[in-house]
């Protein structure tokens, strides 16, 4: 397959409207109080899967892993918009059994770019690029444990919530059987939706529609629902870093780029 190298995918529209980013604010826990008329720099992830599901159909037979993602935002995502999505495949590398696929996309319209980003996914060979930790039973659907404060966490039910709000199908995030084929105990939460919290950490350093230039995010453990994570961050000048993560362990690093004042 390392004929993908190159391959373009897209060109995919996506409409920046009022319900989406009502129902991806709510999915992510974010303020609706101050994304009326823009949408969160997480949007991103919307934006994405505008061209990712078909990159990841033609890996279909593969367990794929998020790996690392990255995103820079030229302007903020304002409502009504609508806007271009255009995805290329960057990078295509085997090593040790594993298949690191680079995937680039760009979201924008007539004035520029909005958004640009990269995406690194990892591939199985003939087993999963995670080791199974032993299958776990499934959480019931609304079942979101009992976050303290400052603490985050997902339901089933919320996982198909972002799903829909973004587009990222991806089924080891609503369904078991296919998460355990995978390599995972179970059903895990989209590390897209943990980027969103560490997101909502960042911006609340910043007023306005813009308040993150870039940011990058590794995806380090899966998380399960009803699981609750820390989401913490430490502000050095106009970069904080971001760890979402519980007494077991970190489940999402990332750093993160205010804007200026």
């Amino acid at each position: 397959m390392t004929d993908l190298e190159g391959r373009t995918f897209g060109p995919g529209s996506l409409a920046v409207s009022e319900d989406r980013v009502a129902a991806y604010v709510e999915a992510t826990g974010d303020d609706p109080r101050r994304w009326v008329d823009h949408a969160p720099p997480g949007f991103a992830s919307a934006a994405l899967f505008v061209v990712a599901p078909d990159l990841l159909s033609e890996l279909a037979g593969r367990s794929v892993v998020h790996g690392e993602q990255t995103f820079t935002w030229h302007r903020p995502f304002r409502t009504g918009d609508r806007l271009t999505v255009n995805g290329t495949v960057a990078r295509y590398r085997e090593r040790g059994g594993v298949v690191y696929v680079g995937f680039d996309v760009t979201a924008g319209d007539a004035s520029g770019d909005v958004m640009t980003g990269s995406s690194l996914f990892l591939l199985s060979g003939d087993s999963a690029p995670l080791e199974a930790a032993g299958e776990v039973d499934e959480p019931p659907p609304h079942d979101a444990g009992t976050p303290g404060q400052d603490e985050r966490s997902a339901s089933r039910a919320t996982l198909v919530r972002y799903a829909a709000a973004t587009g990222d199908w991806n089924p080891v995030h609503w369904d078991h059987a296919s998460a355990v084929a995978a390599g995972f105990p179970g059903v895990v939460v989209h590390g897209l939706l943990q980027a969103a919290w560490a997101l909502q950490e960042a911006a609340r350093h910043r007023d306005g529609d813009r308040p993150i230039v870039s940011a990058r995010f590794r995806f380090r453990a899966p998380l399960l629902p009803a699981r609750p994570v820390a989401v913490k961050g430490e502000v050095d000048d106009a970069v904080v870093a971001v760890s979402v993560s519980d007494d077991r362990q970190e489940y999402l690093s990332a750093r993160i780029e205010l804007a200026d004042e």
